[in-house]
């Protein structure tokens, strides 16, 4: 068979990765609206708890939102917001559990950050780092029983969770079953504060992969058009039955840990590296140098994010809390194991 690209073939093919950075750009600008949002309610005294913002990790978290499919599985974690509208979570799934609304998927119970919609394939989130690996694993394991087939599940971490003995045992299982995992690391330098010279001694995360038969995949973490590229080619192989994928994102968060942390650790010198760079301001300039929109465009887009947003949370600091006299305290799909409950 000729496997030679026609002229059409090229252009079709252009134009499909034209659309999916401005996608791609799209849900970056909406997280990132939303994110500076939340830090101001919290700044405010607004939102109990902690905020934790994707400053700078927007790109490798969009490209993961994107890469999967209904019926797929997602693990994100605190820096995960683009992956998560990606993925379909919406405005007010996010403003509603960061608030503490009743109304939201947790029903004002669980925290800032640990929302998500199982039955929908969207896991709320474990603190407890390389904890949410093997619960993909699980998720993965029990469609094949069921004998589904086509999917793929993504587990989100940073630098700091591959020290943990979840990422080992989550890992080596994935291996040994051949599941369909991606498990994509946000390599942002820091674990909150500890460098990564004073977590591993290998050249590159990377380099973990042969250690436990999977194949190895890194991506310039603050370049979104790689991002697309390295995180649709693992989800693609990991579908197509090559097994568990391991990609290295690298980059630099551009925040500190959470709004209550200064990130005084990290240097003037990393900052003005090319891992301090702004993916969005990148994705940015790019779009106005390929003429894929105009400086107009762009403003009229993030006019109107931050104006769905403003609704957004207006409409939500009008809901209730969760009443503790009334409120069943049970886990999500404890009673009669499932989700479909009185007062749910």
């Amino acid at each position: 068979m000729d496997q030679t690209l026609t002229s059409s073939d090229r252009v079709s093919e252009a134009e499909s990765s034209r659309q999916a950075f401005l996608a791609g750009f799209g849900w970056m600008l909406l997280a990132r609206t939303i994110d500076e949002k939340f830090a101001s309610l919290y700044r405010a005294g607004k939102i109990h708890g902690g905020v934790y913002i994707g400053k700078g990790q927007e790109a490798l978290s969009a490209a993961v939102g994107m890469a999967l499919r209904e019926g797929d599985v997602f693990a994100p974690l605190i820096r995960d917001g683009a992956g998560r509208l990606a993925f379909g979570e919406s405005i007010l799934d996010a403003a509603r559990t960061y608030m503490g609304s009743s109304l939201g998927p947790m029903r004002g119970r669980d925290g800032s950050v640990h929302r998500g919609r199982p039955r929908e394939g969207l896991l709320p989130m474990l603190s407890h780092l390389g904890a949410m690996i093997p619960v993909v694993n699980g998720a993965l394991m029990a469609k094949r029983f069921k004998g589904q087939s086509g999917f793929v599940g993504a587990a989100c971490i940073g630098d700091g969770a591959t020290s943990t003995g979840a990422f080992h045992e989550g890992l080596n299982q994935a291996a040994v079953e051949n599941l369909p995992l991606v498990l994509v690391v946000a390599d942002n330098q820091f674990a909150y504060s500890t460098p990564t010279t004073s977590q591993f001694a290998c050249a590159s995360l990377v380099d973990k992969a042969k250690g436990y038969g999977v194949r190895g995949h890194t991506a310039d973490g603050v370049d979104l058009g790689d991002c697309l590229r390295v995180l649709s080619r693992a989800a693609d192989l990991a579908r197509g039955g090559d097994g568990p994928q391991l990609v290295i994102g690298n980059l630099l968060r551009l925040c500190g840990h959470g709004e209550h942390d200064d990130a005084h650790y990290i240097s003037p010198e990393l900052k003005a590296s090319p891992l301090g760079q702004d993916c969005i301001e990148l994705a940015e300039q790019r779009i106005l140098d390929e003429s894929w929109a105009t400086a107009s465009d762009i403003a009229e887009w993030k006019a109107t994010r931050i104006k769905s947003v403003e609704e957004t949370v207006a409409q939500v600091q009008r809901e209730p809390s969760p009443d503790p006299y009334k409120e069943s305290w049970y886990a999500l799909a404890s009673k009669h194991l499932s989700e479909t409950y009185e007062n749910f």
